[in-house]
């Protein structure tokens, strides 16, 4: 009999989690779902529950007692922050896929490493904020990092594939998003619906803005240089709206390889389920028999949020915390109709640029200083977004 893979879901209502419980279920012989949480969504963790039948529950977003916290009496359940922490420390995964969206991922992630569990990662804030300490974490509990974003993944499978010492920069594929031929000045009326609308990917809808504006490129960008140990400038962005290359490497004699599939996030989470092994999956299968793949450029002056990923993550240290919060403020603002679209890059430019007295945690200094400095961090340019969305912008 084959011994089932423990397998815990963060944020199991959102897009990411919904996919992968499609892959426990393609699955069911392999795996055994033993944690899914959700921050509200109450009504959806408990149709899970229903499914998936013996595993913990866990609501980030709610304290004990309240609303619909009687429904989860027939279930192990937690709740709040710390409830959430403790189910991680507590429910017994191998693996664990934190899907949770933003900032509010990164405690997770950080908890699942302390377990010694594997962390399939799909929520890049977690890389951005915090990636020396991720690795560190890793090591010391001897747990692996598995990326589930479908370029991550690509980068993950081709490095395996080619070596990384045969390997001089890598190819990040971004779809270019809605607005990739409209013209800069019309950029300024764009409405939150149609930055919802992704030509390709079916996405929740902070990540859907975030690749209107490639900031979600920009993060991806920070990511991969903290997941494979590059410099920022090994890593190119190519522009291809069909979405199929995921993402390629270029070998120092100048060779190209690309991973293509069709853009299914549940083949990259399948992947990371079930790595080392490669197994048979039907999610992405692709059809050549009409396949067209066009390439071009990013437009770094309609698209500023790319241009200044790139400026954060050479400037290092607590700077892509700051972007990273910067943007999260200013996407909130926009779907809450308190800033315009290209009001997003202004407001991220203003934190960063702005006077930062911070001191970054010192060689050698323990996770929870660390972590410490990063959250604070967080909280300092999200207040000093808001002040300038106060300030300067009038909607």
């Amino acid at each position: 009999m084959i011994k089932k893979k423990k397998v815990a879901v963060l944020g199991a209502t959102g897009s990411i989690g919904k996919s992968t419980l499609d892959v426990l279920r393609s699955g069911s012989d392999n795996f055994e779902p033993v944690l899914f949480s959700c921050h509200r969504n109450t009504a959806g963790l408990l149709a899970i529950a229903k499914e998936f039948p013996g595993a913990a529950l866990a609501v980030s977003g709610i304290e004990g007692g309240g609303p619909g916290s009687a429904e989860f009496a027939r279930s192990k359940a937690y709740f709040g922050r710390e409830g959430l922490l403790r189910s991680i420390a507590e429910c017994g995964a191998g693996i664990m896929v934190n899907g949770i969206a933003g900032a509010a991922g990164l405690e997770p992630s950080l908890a699942v490493l302390e377990t010694g569990a594997d962390l399939a990662l799909a929520n890049k804030e977690t890389m951005v904020m915090a990636g020396e300490l991720v690795f560190s974490l890793a090591r010391r509990n001897k747990a692996r990092v598995i990326p589930v974003d479908s370029e991550h993944s690509a980068v993950f499978s081709l490095l395996e594939a080619h070596g990384r010492d045969r390997v001089a920069e890598i190819l990040l594929t971004a779809s270019g998003g809605p607005f990739r031929k409209k013209p800069k000045e019309e950029l300024e009326h764009i409405t939150p619906k149609e930055a919802l609308n992704h030509p390709t990917w079916n996405m929740g809808p902070k990540i859907t803005i975030d690749s209107a504006t490639l900031a979600n490129k920009g993060l991806e960008v920070i990511e991969a240089a903290e997941l494979f140990n590059l410099g920022i400038e090994q890593i190119k962005v190519v522009v291809h709206p069909q979405s199929v290359v995921h993402s390629m490497v270029r070998l120092k004699d100048g060779a190209v390889y690309a991973q293509l599939s069709r853009p299914d996030i549940r083949l990259p989470i399948h992947n990371a389920l079930y790595y080392p092994d490669i197994t048979p999956c039907s999610f992405g299968f692709l059809d050549f028999d009409s396949l067209v793949l066009e390439f071009e450029k990013p437009d770094y002056g309609r698209f500023p949020m790319l241009p200044l990923a790139y400026e954060t993550s050479a400037r290092g240290g607590l700077y892509p915390a700051i972007y990273n919060a910067a943007n999260e403020a200013a996407v909130s603002a926009f779907t809450e109709n308190r800033a315009g679209f290209s009001d997003i890059p202004r407001i991220v430019t203003s934190v960063l640029h702005s006077s930062w007295n911070f001191t970054a945690p010192l060689p050698g200094a323990g996770s929870a200083e660390i972590l410490g400095a990063i959250l604070e961090t967080d909280r300092l340019a999200r207040e000093k977004a808001e002040n300038y969305i106060l300030e300067t912008i009038r909607c």
